[in-house]
């Protein structure tokens, strides 16, 4: 059985205080237990901050990207040891927004991916077409693309990897895929899985759903056969509704 995973990512939001306060409040709605895996990513300088509150409890911390390289002259860059340090366990890679705004590529996040896994960090890494791609029926293509590209040659190690399915159309946008559309893709994204890793490994591969989840629609996302939690954007800002969606997750 795959255990449900649900993260919240923060994005480009909140002070310090408001990490805290946000961070406090979904720790006080979630009990601790045999629930869905919670992943927090808040903005890098909330890291520790966030840490510290979620100290001792079953929630996991999570960085919203990372760089290649160890260390070096890369300024403005975060290493994955880091983010170890800084007592991370997760880190998003390749989100959409990354992809759209700064030039990520399937290489970048195939080496931010193997960066991650050489640290001990767990990658979620995400893959999802956009509306034009998706309008002309190139969805299975460009994903196919993507995540032989991005998660390649990994073998045993692809079983730490979360994969989150992120329809970019879906993404800020308050449209959202059909139950139908979100089980047909993460089903597909599965069997490619198993053509690059085997059936074994695909099969124990959480696949996560992300594009404007919200309590509304979370159990019925989730109830889809391959759908394994969510990554969720602007509902993780609100401690009640990400409490709601981590619930319609177990």
């Amino acid at each position: 059985m795959r255990r449900p995973i649900v993260a919240g990512n923060w994005k480009m939001h909140g002070t310090l205080a408001e990490a805290v306060a946000l961070a406090s409040g979904v720790q006080g709605e979630l009990n601790d237990g045999d629930g869905p895996e919670v992943v927090l990513c808040p903005p890098f300088t909330a890291l520790r901050t966030v840490g510290e509150v979620i100290a001792g409890t079953a929630v996991q911390l999570g960085a919203q990207d990372l760089h290649w390289e160890p260390k070096g002259a890369y300024t403005g860059e975060i290493s994955a040891a880091m983010l170890r340090d800084a007592g991370c366990g997760y880190v998003i890679v390749g989100h959409s927004e990354r992809r759209t705004y700064f030039g990520e590529t399937d290489e970048s996040v195939s080496r931010k991916t193997r960066a991650a896994l050489e640290a001990g960090l767990r990658p979620i890494v995400c893959v999802g077409e956009t509306l034009e791609q998706r309008e002309t029926r190139q969805t299975e293509a460009v994903v196919r693309i993507q995540v032989e590209r991005g998660l390649a040659d990994l073998g045993e190690r692809l079983r730490v990897v979360v994969v989150a399915y992120e329809p970019v159309w879906a993404i800020g946008t308050g449209r959202t895929a059909t139950v139908e559309q979100a089980q047909s893709a993460h089903e597909f994204i599965r069997t490619v899985l198993a053509s690059v890793a085997g059936v074994d490994v695909a099969a124990t591969v959480r696949i996560q759903y992300g594009g404007s989840v919200k309590p509304a629609n979370a159990a019925e996302l989730f109830a889809c056969p391959d759908v394994d939690g969510g990554l969720i954007g602007g509902a993780s800002l609100e401690a009640g509704s990400f409490a709601q969606i981590v619930r319609a997750a177990g």
